[in-house]
């Protein structure tokens, strides 16, 4: 059923919005998926944050016109499934990548991150990017490491000559 000229202008505006808060989007074909499959892949994208839309090409490219995805606008041919990030850069990736794994009827054609338009092998790249509690865990790592190592050289001397009073005790007890 086609869409009257205020619907068309509402899906413009919507994924308007949606770009313009998105850290990263990914383009994939889905021709072949049944609806149960989608219906799952929706169910997903609402878990994980990710903002999932399938849309006409000509109202993406009205949609993202002034946006950091307007590169997308050349390569958007052929029926398109949208994934959209909206709190993680590597949520869209994960779950495309996911999904695509178990079907391979859904096939990623184009990942935007940065205004920078990539090809469907930086998908996997994208999709190892850690999530914000991840990243956040790495930096504690990182910036507790040299107090602990601070510390465990302080307590050397100490647990070395423990040691060396324990194998003098261990040898006069042998002896």
């Amino acid at each position: 059923m086609a869409l009257t000229l205020e619907q068309k202008k509402a899906v413009v505006a919507e994924v308007a919005e949606v770009a313009k808060s998105a850290h990263s989007v990914v383009a994939a074909e889905y021709r072949g998926i049944t609806v149960g499959q989608m219906t799952d892949l929706r169910a997903k994208a609402r878990k994980e944050g990710v903002y999932l839309k399938v849309a006409k090409n000509t109202l993406v490219r009205r949609a993202v016109e002034g946006t950091d995805f307007e590169c997308m606008s050349e390569g958007l041919s052929g029926p398109l499934l949208f994934a959209f990030s909206i709190e993680d850069p590597g949520a869209a990736a994960r779950l495309v990548k996911d999904f695509a794994k178990d079907n391979d009827r859904l096939v990623p054609k184009l990942v935007s991150v940065g205004a920078q338009l990539f090809d469907a092998g930086e998908l996997e790249r994208l999709s190892k990017l850690p999530t914000r509690d991840q990243a956040i865990a790495i930096l504690m790592g990182v910036m507790k490491a040299p107090i602990e190592k601070f510390v465990r050289t302080l307590a050397e001397p100490h647990a070395k000559l423990v040691r060396t009073i324990a194998a003098v005790r261990d040898s006069k007890q042998a002896a």
